[in-house]
């Protein structure tokens, strides 16, 4: 039987290690061709806009699944699911609320890059961003490197204070501080890996500010009305880095205007499943500077969900769907 899969039931089975595991593994398929995936798919009402993610999956141990997330955007807030299926009979596996599940993968996919991008001995983050998804970021860079320090850079002060309370008392062996948008230069300055989850409509980094050896991380800027990077500095960034190539094009806010413009060429992104598989040799420069662009992809979704799935089993969590949607029965 297919089950459902609550929030709660997520909250229980998936910690941060599984889910930078799960992304690491999607990015390393796309590359070895064991995964595929299509860029985000948006179709609107008035009032309401809905966003489509399918992709396809098989994992290292010959588990392949197919799926799609779907979710909702609108002044009530965003409704996340993920629907996962067999890859071999069709069969409904899941259905899976993702809210948590997507703040994690997308973290996850920032830690993997930090992973493979970033100098391993990062001891100081610059995060811009309070939010929701930032809380996922955090804890992604906090599992692959060994991070002291954290400087949390958002306009609210209200809202920033209360971020970094939360994240204290999360996280009490790590030293955090508070940082108004005036005073980002100075923190960027020190720090060795700086991440951005941001909505902002205008670039929130600049050039100046960043030291060599330093590692970005933007994860806000998935449409072009959004930036975070300024364009000199990803001119001047080398490596830059994306999810994929084709969903890059499609939606990367940072990239779209030098892509435009043609001082930027599809040639110079390179994929993270190149990096992961060594397809394209990348190492750390402590001279220059790295990017890496995420967008966000529904086969991280997928590998993710299928881990999921199978603690979930394990566990007994879960409710059963009254449908099956057996391969059989739709035969007949």
């Amino acid at each position: 039987m297919a089950l459902y899969l609550t929030e709660d039931d997520v909250r229980q089975v998936l910690d941060m290690p599984l889910a930078i595991a799960a992304v690491e593994d999607a990015h390393r398929a796309l590359s070895e061709g064991r995964a595929q995936d299509l860029p985000r798919q948006r179709t609107r009402t008035p009032k309401l806009a809905l966003h489509l993610l399918q992709a396809s999956y098989t994992d290292q141990a010959g588990a392949s699944v197919t799926g799609f997330k779907a979710y909702t955007s609108s002044r009530s807030g965003n409704r996340f699911l993920v629907h996962l299926y067999d890859g071999v009979t069709g069969a409904l596996l899941a259905m899976i609320t993702a809210d948590r599940l997507g703040m994690m993968r997308t973290g996850a996919a920032s830690g993997v890059a930090s992973r493979w991008l970033a100098n391993p001995h990062a001891h100081e983050l610059a995060l811009f961003g309070t939010g929701w998804q930032a809380e996922g970021h955090l804890a992604a860079q906090l599992t692959v490197l060994p991070i002291a320090k954290v400087s949390v850079i958002g306009r609210n002060a209200e809202k920033r204070d209360a971020f970094v309370k939360r994240m204290r008392q999360r996280f009490p062996d790590r030293l955090f501080v508070s940082v108004a948008p005036e005073e980002a230069a100075s923190a960027v300055a020190t720090a060795n890996v700086v991440g951005t989850i941001t909505t902002s409509s205008s670039p929130v980094l600049e050039t100046a500010w960043v030291s060599p050896g330093t590692h970005i991380n933007a994860a806000g800027s998935n449409a072009l009305i959004r930036r975070e990077l300024s364009e000199d500095l990803i001119r001047k960034a080398s490596p830059v880095v994306v999810d994929t190539v084709e969903t890059a094009l499609a939606e990367a806010g940072d990239l779209l205007p030098l892509l435009e413009k043609g001082r930027l060429l599809p040639r110079q992104l390179i994929e993270l499943g190149d990096v992961i598989t060594r397809r394209v040799p990348v190492t750390f420069n402590p001279d220059g500077m790295s990017v890496f662009e995420s967008q966000g992809l529904g086969v991280q979704d997928l590998a993710v969900a299928l881990n999921v799935l199978a603690r979930a089993r394990e566990q007994g969590l879960g409710t059963e769907l009254p449908i099956a949607f057996a391969a059989d029965a739709a035969m007949r």
